[in-house]
């Protein structure tokens, strides 16, 4: 296929290596024997040339309720160059969330990835559009997500994410058929592009929970889990105000404005060891719309909003890796208006002038080095 149409493919399939280990390329005999079936699988992607020839393969790290699978005991930090955008990570679906190999990645300079993902939905925090939008933002990269469509399961289509622009086919939408995505991008390959800029000249020849308001008295915080983690969370009451709520170190603060007739929304903050569906620490500044009138409906997922807040939501983060996401009405994703960082933790976005209602705001860190 990839000859045939004269482009670069990447497509995720299993790789089986054979036992005995001597004959494995990347794992040391002495450290675990064969599986019983004598073979090693892989949840593996690979990367085609336009000539057909195989540019890179990567094994999947992290691996997700994957029994059929293995895990590669040494770690993978796959590239690939084009003649096209200069080069690309690749890395798969969980991988997303974790140091290795994502960070390593970033930290090889690598801006521009490709992203094979069985990605199943999870509100109010971790949608496939809302965490790959967070993570193209929050690391200032541009990531190709080819997700299932597969609707029974929350898989729900694929998207193309730059810190600045994207494109994304979601089954809400599109209740019938699939669609190619396709979008003219900038290059972020620094070097790609100083080689480019070179050619050009010579060819021109020239804790606890604590909630706190400046303006009116507020109920105590309380605790709910969502998607996961037991939060703290605290009510907006009002048309407009302030908040701050704490857990532990972690202090999250909200200013915003709404029109009166509002359903209920709160300010949910997460310090912790996050433990369902996988192990990793966090700390999450998040505003949500609760999916009911009571208190006890906050921190579940809802798909549909009305109600259009503007707002401010700071962090003073432990980690340098926060990852903000903006998520509407209908699984629409939206930019933040602005985005700050400061060098001693801080992070701050802010929007107005929604075009839909607001299911949730969210500042994801990972808190790496704890996990």
């Amino acid at each position: 296929m990839a000859r045939r149409h004269h482009l670069y493919l990447v497509a995720n399939m299993p790789d089986l290596q054979p036992c005995p280990l001597t004959s494995h390329p990347h794992l040391d005999p002495s450290q675990t024997p064969c599986p019983p079936d004598g073979r090693w699988q892989f949840n593996t992607d690979v990367v085609f040339r336009s000539d057909g020839s195989l540019a890179a393969r990567y094994h999947k790290q992290n691996l997700f309720f994957e029994k059929e699978s293995d895990t590669p005991l040494r770690l993978e930090v796959v590239t690939f160059d084009t003649p096209f955008a200069g080069r690309f990570g690749v890395f798969s679906c969980f991988d997303i969330l974790f140091h290795d190999p994502t960070v390593r990645l970033l930290e090889k300079g690598i801006r521009q990835m490709i992203f094979p993902t069985a990605w199943m939905n999870l509100l109010s925090l971790l949608t496939a559009v809302q965490i790959q939008r967070a993570v193209s933002l929050g690391a200032n990269v541009t990531l190709l997500a080819a997700n299932l469509r597969h609707d029974s399961k929350a898989m729900t289509g694929s998207s193309i994410f730059t810190p600045s622009t994207s494109i994304y086919h979601h089954a809400f939408h599109h209740p019938r058929e699939p669609e190619l995505l396709v979008l003219r991008i900038p290059v972020l390959d620094s070097d790609w592009l100083a080689t480019q800029k070179q050619a050009k000249r010579q060819g021109e020849t020239g804790g606890q929970g604590e909630a706190k308001s400046s303006s009116f008295p507020l109920p105590p915080p309380f605790n709910a889990f969502m998607a996961g983690d037991l939060f703290f969370f605290a009510l907006l009451l009002d048309s407009e105000g302030q908040l701050t709520l704490c857990d532990g170190l972690l202090c999250c603060q909200l200013q915003y404005q709404r029109l009166p007739c509002h359903p209920l929304y709160a300010l949910g903050v997460f310090a912790g060891s996050h433990t369902f569906a996988g192990h990793f620490t966090l700390q999450v500044c998040a505003l949500v719309q609760c999916s009911g009138s009571e208190v006890s409906s906050c921190g579940k997922g809802v798909e549909e909003a009305e109600s259009r807040l503007d707002f401010r939501l700071e962090g003073k983060f432990g980690t340098r890796y926060v990852y903000p996401s903006l998520l509407g009405s209908g699984m629409v994703v939206d930019g933040p208006d602005r985005i700050e960082k400061t060098t001693d933790g801080r992070v701050t976005m802010e929007h107005s002038g929604m075009s839909v209602g607001l299911v949730t705001a969210c500042l994801y860190g990972r808190v790496y080095d704890q996990d």
